[in-house]
Formats: C-alpha cells, structure tokens, sequence
C-alpha cells in the first residue's frame, strides 16, 4: 500500500511540474510576442499584422516558439546551393555550405551568416538549451546544440517552417 501511494504521488508532481513548465513557457511566449521581453527589433508586426504576413504553422514557430513535426519541412531535404532566410522578414539566416544532414528532421546547419541570429537561454519544459532567434525580427527560429559537426562543433537546429529558400549562391 505504501508503494503504491508513492508512486501515486511521484506522478501527480511529475504531471504538476511537467504542465507548470509547459503553461509558464507559453504563457511568456505569448507576453512576449518579440521573444526577449523588453527588445526591440528592426522589423516589427502587431500579432493581427504577422498572422496575415505568416501561414498558421509559420506563425506558431516564428512568434509562439512552437515547432514543426520533425522531418514535415520540405527544406529538411533542400541540397541546392543558395540562401535560407527568415520566413518573417526575409533576412538571409544560413548559407547552404554550412548545410549538413543531422538525421533529427529538422534542418541543421553549423553556423549561421553573420550578424543573421541572436541566442538568448530557453528554460521551458524543465530543459536548458540556446534559442535562436531572428537578428531582424526576433523570430523563434529553433536552437543550437554544441554536437555539430566541425569546423564549429555546433548544430543550429532550424525549424523549416521559419525560414525560406533562395536558390543562387550560397
């Protein structure tokens, strides 16, 4: 009996953390609708201006952080030289040269252009990691993690949905 009152109440605050994380990170999403509180950014919409700039999916990830199912994105098997930039305000993000398949379904790239990107600290969902958001209109874009390959040992992993392609040069 006393086990499985234990357990009973190891799962109720498994279950408790677990929503406060989820319900405390969407609610400062939708505070903030230009992911850091308190910063502005060259391009700016109000939410009624994005939603017709942006489709549903786009704009859930772009200004909610959401993100897209894994291997969903068209751009996850885009190998043509050009330029990937940000669907919100067209800001180029990535050249296709530091383009590398990851087997995560998203599309990842070891670094971004430079100046394209800002990293802030995402703590949602009980986990540590770095969010990449658009330099120009703070657009959640996806997160970086340090497993990349080299040269920069770095994996910016990219939500499809946020970003569209340019073929040319890269």
């Amino acid at each position: 009996m006393q086990s499985r009152r234990w357990f009973l109440i190891q799962a109720a605050a498994v279950t408790s953390l677990a929503a406060y994380a989820l319900m405390s990170g969407r609610m400062r999403l939708a505070m903030a609708a230009d992911s850091t509180p308190g910063e502005t950014f060259a391009v700016q919409h109000s939410d009624e201006q994005w939603h017709q700039l942006l489709s549903d999916e786009a704009f859930d990830v772009l200004r909610r952080a959401g993100t897209e199912r894994p291997y969903s994105s068209p751009l996850n098997n885009e190998h043509r030289s050009g330029r990937f930039a940000c669907a919100g305000c067209q800001l180029p993000l990535f050249s296709s040269s530091a383009k590398f398949d990851s087997g995560t379904g998203w599309p990842s790239f070891t670094a971004p252009l430079p100046g394209a990107v800002n990293v802030s600290r995402d703590t949602t969902l009980g986990m540590e990691r770095n969010e990449v958001h658009c330099h120009r209109c703070g657009g959640h874009l996806g997160h970086v993690f340090d497993d990349g390959p080299a040269p920069t040992g770095l994996r910016y992993c990219m939500n499809g949905v946020a970003m569209v392609f340019t073929p040319g040069t890269a």
